[in-house]
């Protein structure tokens, strides 16, 4: 099926996202520009962060933009009590990201932007993840064997933490392993 007139590059490194995207048969290539800078100003809301640096992403890109390409850009952030929790940068991070999760519900935003030269679209999605109790020994069982150092709240869903650890899921799991694929469907036909 096809979803659109342009040539759809995907701006991301994130093999879960490229997964995804192939899965609703979308041909797409990959384009990655390094050391984009991921910051955001304390003034955007902790509920607003991944959509902001969707868009922020896609701003880096435009400039090599051609006029037949539609840029998919998006950004993951677990949110504990508002407390925005990024990537971990290293084992000790990771150890601590998730112990602090364990037990308790967090949220999951996944924000989305489609950039052409003409038009730009931003949108996101938010679920509800629940943890069951992790020892020490789980999280440190996960971290060394999954290294989950590129994954915002330090963990995969779909990895074997998310089959020990995940108690219910409250919106698109596939949100959670990072890209609303409803979502971006429905944006790329409307597209």
């Amino acid at each position: 099926m096809k979803l659109t007139d342009y040539r759809i590059i995907l701006a991301s490194n994130s093999p879960r996202r490229k997964e995804l995207l192939s899965g609703i048969g979308v041909k797409y290539e990959f384009r990655m520009l390094p050391d984009i800078d991921e910051s955001y100003p304390e003034t955007v809301s902790a509920d607003e962060v991944a959509g902001y640096l969707a868009e922020k992403k896609a701003s880096a890109y435009l400039p090599e933009l051609n006029d037949d390409e539609l840029l998919i850009t998006a950004d993951t952030v677990v949110l504990l009590d508002s407390i925005v929790i990024g990537k971990p940068s290293d084992e000790a991070d990771a150890i601590r990201m998730l112990q602090l999760l364990s037990g308790k519900t967090h949220k999951v935003i996944t924000g989305v932007c489609l950039t052409s030269k003409k038009k730009q679209v931003v949108f996101s999605d938010t679920a509800y993840v629940t943890f069951g109790e992790l020892s020490r020994e789980e999280i440190s069982y996960y971290v060394s064997n999954y290294k989950p150092y590129d994954k915002a709240g330090a963990y995969g869903v779909q990895e074997w933490i998310g089959y020990v650890a995940v108690e219910k899921i409250e919106g698109s799991y596939f949100n959670v392993m990072g890209l609303p694929i409803f979502k971006v469907y429905k944006e790329l036909k409307q597209f």
